[in-house]
């Protein structure tokens, strides 16, 4: 598992091959990430936006951008978790996403998130943070 803490925000990410819906004679591999959002501050926070970086093993990087998660806009009370399960198709077997969450503060102030780098490697490989 992956994890990173911004102001009091823990991101945890926990990446899995998906070889149903993966074709590698085709060059398409798939994951699914499951990621724990854990507000361990004081004041409640609501996600508004995402920002990624997917990157495969050639180098090649795709920027995503979009409102909310998985078609929401959560808001986290002090001391809850959000959780939810996404996923990224690759043509290479393995890559890496990075990114970031912009968030609010019940008070109006607004922050960046971390997302921590995870890998995404086929089962049984190395895992390569490339």
């Amino acid at each position: 598992m992956y994890r990173a803490t911004t102001r009091n925000i823990t991101v945890s990410v926990a990446p899995e091959f998906l070889e149903k819906e993966s074709n590698r004679e085709a060059g398409r591999f798939f994951w699914a990430y499951t990621i724990e959002i854990t507000n361990e501050g004081q004041e409640r926070v609501q996600l508004l936006r995402r920002h990624w970086q997917i990157t495969d093993a050639l180098g090649r990087t795709e920027e995503v951008h979009g409102p909310g998660v998985v078609g929401e806009q959560p808001e986290i009370p002090p001391g809850e978790t959000f959780r939810y399960t996404s996923g990224c198709p690759l043509s290479t077997p393995s890559g890496i996403m990075v990114g970031s969450y912009d968030m609010v503060s019940e008070t109006g102030s607004g922050f960046t998130v971390e997302i921590p780098a995870f890998s995404l490697d086929l089962p049984g490989q190395k895992a390569l943070l490339h």
